[in-house]
Formats: structure tokens, C-alpha cells, sequence
């Protein structure tokens, strides 16, 4: 692993494993993954980008079950990858965990859970981060 690959692993654990995003003080749009300034106030968001704890909670907006995987989630497939719409409004990518194929709708409630993604080898390194389950 090369320095610059260990320093963006320290610089994205926070909102990778937090949900951690950051709301304008100018205008109140939440964004996700967090943002030094809002795209839609420029200047006037300079400062005022203020951190928030998001719930983790929010509702499918769109969803896909994959049946043809890369190597690394062979063992996972079928599985389903959702775009989720935050409470707080951000949009996010996740994996929907714990449920058949079938259980999954458009609008319905989800919550996030803290999982494993991948580990290097058998001896490497564990990713983990965020899943979602139904609520």
C-alpha cells in the first residue's frame, strides 16, 4: 500500500463509517460525502459547511439485483445495490443486506448497518463500511 493510499483511508474513515456529511449554513442543503463548499452557493458557503451525523436511514429510490459479479463478490451473488435517498436528502449508493431479492420495492424504509465489504487475501486487511437492511 503506497502512502498516498494510506493517507485517503484516513481521510475518508470518517464519513465512511459514521455516515458523516456536512450541511450548508447558507442555504441548509446536506451533502454526502461531505463537502468543503456548497455547489449551489459557492462563495457565500466559504465557512459555513457545517458537519453533520446523518441517521443512516432513508428510503429506496432505485434498485438492481446483480447476478454477474467481479471476483471479489462471487460468494455475495445474487445480491442488490440500491440508490437510497438519505432523510436528511443526500443520495447514496449501498448494498441491501439480510433480505430475498423479492422483499425489495421502490419507497421502501431502510436502515444502515455497519458490515463487512472485503478483506485482501485470506491473512489482509478488512474493509468495512456501510450496508443497508429493511427496516
Amino acid at each position: 500500500m503506497s502512502m498516498g493510499q494510506v493517507s485517503r483511508i484516513w481521510r475518508e474513515s470518517e464519513h465512511r463509517y459514521r455516515l458523516t456529511g456536512r450541511r450548508c449554513g447558507n442555504c441548509g442543503r446536506t451533502y454526502f460525502p461531505p463537502r468543503d463548499v456548497c455547489p449551489v452557493c459557492h462563495r457565500e458557503s466559504i465557512g459555513k459547511m457545517e458537519p453533520l451525523e446523518l441517521s443512516g436511514d432513508g428510503e429506496i429510490v432505485s434498485f438492481t439485483v446483480v447476478h454477474e459479479a467481479p471476483p471479489a463478490f462471487q460468494r455475495q451473488k445474487p445480491y442488490i445495490l440500491a440508490v437510497i435517498r438519505l432523510d436528511e436528502g443526500p443520495c447514496l449508493t449501498g448494498q441491501i443486506v439480510d433480505c430475498d431479492p423479492g422483499d425489495v420495492q421502490i419507497g421502501s424504509r431502510v436502515r444502515s448497518v455497519f458490515r463487512r465489504i472485503s478483506q485482501e487475501g485470506e491473512s489482509g486487511i478488512i474493509h468495512y463500511g456501510y450496508k443497508f437492511t429493511l427496516m
